[in-house]
């Protein structure tokens, strides 16, 4: 501190050694003994010093409160003036984040809404579709099962920066998140003829059971929208590891590193224009909240893995 203190006096400094060697210089020209120069040039030394003591007492007082973002009071009319400044930009902000803040809540009011009612015709139809086991049918169950999965992805965009939102961290079991997220795939595996290897994880996780459910079942989505033949595998890999491999259409190299990227879709989602590149964001966005990892491996022509690490430190159990 006190450095840059005397780094914003350093004119002050020069300016005051100039007029005390001035000072001194101007009895010594005229041939006057050491002691009428040096006398009086000491006591200046002692009035600047205790002068410049208390400015930095002051400016050092100064700088806490600001610190503290607190404005400190003033009587120099430059500093009033961008005291001013100041205060109105404060309040200026204050009033673009109330309206901010105003406005996303609006929205997500509003999207949430929207989300329950348009539910109500999706079960109206899931029920007329249920007792028909044709194959439009079951393709028309599959698309609205879409339907659902994409109003689900909306207001998980909204919620996840939202300072309401409902993390329950809590130790869960892994199966009972699994499990259901199969079933509500049921029917596009059995119209795509792929095959289900599930081996029961038995094991318990520190998690958000909801929204470790929406990251599985984003990504056994993903799965199956890129698997044509064969099957998808869950199992535990490594302890913590849990994997889900399908034997799809798989990622290219080049793409691997950005699929959690908002709205990168790569060459395969260019190619199916139902592709939105928001899925996988919203689980790496999902999993960093929860303290998740998840990554990926992936070979063209042969398949993807997906790797959700769940081990985390059992903290902050409720």
């Amino acid at each position: 501190m006190l450095k840059d203190y005397l780094r914003s006096r350093v004119k002050v400094i020069i300016l005051l050694t100039v007029v005390e060697g001035l000072f001194a210089s101007s009895y010594l020209l005229f041939d006057m003994p050491a002691v009428t120069v040096l006398y009086p040039l000491f006591l200046s030394i002692l009035v600047i010093l205790a002068a410049g003591t208390a400015d930095f007492l002051i400016t050092l007082n100064k700088h806490k409160k600001l610190t503290r973002r607190e404005i400190p009071g003033t009587s120099d009319l430059l500093e009033k003036d961008y005291q001013e400044i100041i205060s109105r930009l404060k309040e200026e902000e204050e009033f673009s984040r109330r309206k901010s803040t105003s406005d996303y809540n609006n929205m997500v009011e509003y999207y949430t809404v929207w989300a329950h009612q348009i539910k109500t015709p999706i079960a109206s139809m899931r029920l007329q579709l249920q007792s028909d086991d044709s194959e439009l049918s079951r393709r028309l169950d599959g698309d609205l099962t879409r339907i659902e999965e994409y109003v689900g992805m909306v207001l998980a965009f909204l919620r996840l920066d939202s300072d309401s939102t409902d993390y329950v961290i809590k130790e869960i079991s892994l199966d009972d998140v699994i499990r259901p997220a199969i079933r509500k795939f049921a029917r596009d595996f059995i119209s795509k003829k792929l095959t289900m290897d599930y081996e029961p994880a038995d094991a318990r996780v520190l998690s958000d059971e909801k929204w470790l459910s929406f990251v599985i079942e984003q990504v056994i989505s993903n799965a199956v929208k890129y698997t044509a033949n064969g099957g998808i595998r869950i199992y535990m890999g490594d302890p913590g590891i849990l994997v889900i491999e399908d034997s799809g259409i798989g990622i290219s190299a080049e793409d691997l590193p950005r699929i959690f990227e908002n709205g990168y879709t790569g060459f395969n989602g260019r190619e199916d224009k139902r592709a939105s590149g928001i899925g996988l964001y919203l689980c790496k966005r999902v999993c960093d909240n929860l303290g998740h990892g998840i990554t990926a491996e992936s070979t063209p022509g042969k398949g993807t893995k997906i790797l959700l690490d769940l081990n985390r430190k059992k903290i902050g159990i409720e």
